[in-house]
């Protein structure tokens, strides 16, 4: 075991690029951006025992605050994007009937019942109503219409 311990100590700046390396090989495995910050600060981290002598323990305090000014500029710099659309609710059905006028096809009872929406039928949420009558959506929740006395 002492072998291997002298081995790798002899590297030197060296094992800086190896970890940088296996951070690559890790993010090239789980993509995600997750490990190329880390990856990113022990190539910098590399550098610096390169250019000047630098002891363990400082080594491995430097690391982790390169790593943590890699990762917020990564966050300041490259955040997702919002995307802009001209239809927002597109995967959110149930957002698109807001505002409209629906028929009860099954009796909301106890809070739970059914709407009619063009030709299609929803369940809905709201104060109770008989078969036939008018309601107004006024939200979703998932696949549930919320909806009001017309």
């Amino acid at each position: 075991m002492t072998q291997i311990t002298n081995f790798v100590w002899s590297l030197g700046a060296w094992n800086w690029f190896i970890v940088a390396a296996v951070m690559a090989l890790l993010e090239t495995i789980i993509p995600g951006i997750h490990f190329m910050w880390f990856g990113l600060a022990a190539v910098l981290m590399g550098g610096l025992v390169l250019a000047m002598p630098i002891s363990l323990p400082l080594q491995l305090i430097i690391f982790a605050l390169l790593s943590l000014a890699m990762i917020v500029v990564a966050r300041l710099f490259w955040s997702p994007q919002e995307i802009v659309t001209d239809e927002p609710d597109l995967n959110e059905r149930g957002q698109q009937y807001v505002g409209r006028t629906v028929t009860v096809v099954e009796p909301i009872h106890r809070g739970r019942g059914k709407v009619s929406v063009g030709d299609t039928v929803w369940t809905a949420e709201g104060p109770d109503m008989p078969e036939g009558a008018r309601a107004k959506v006024t939200g979703a929740k998932g696949t549930v219409l919320v909806i009001a006395a017309d």
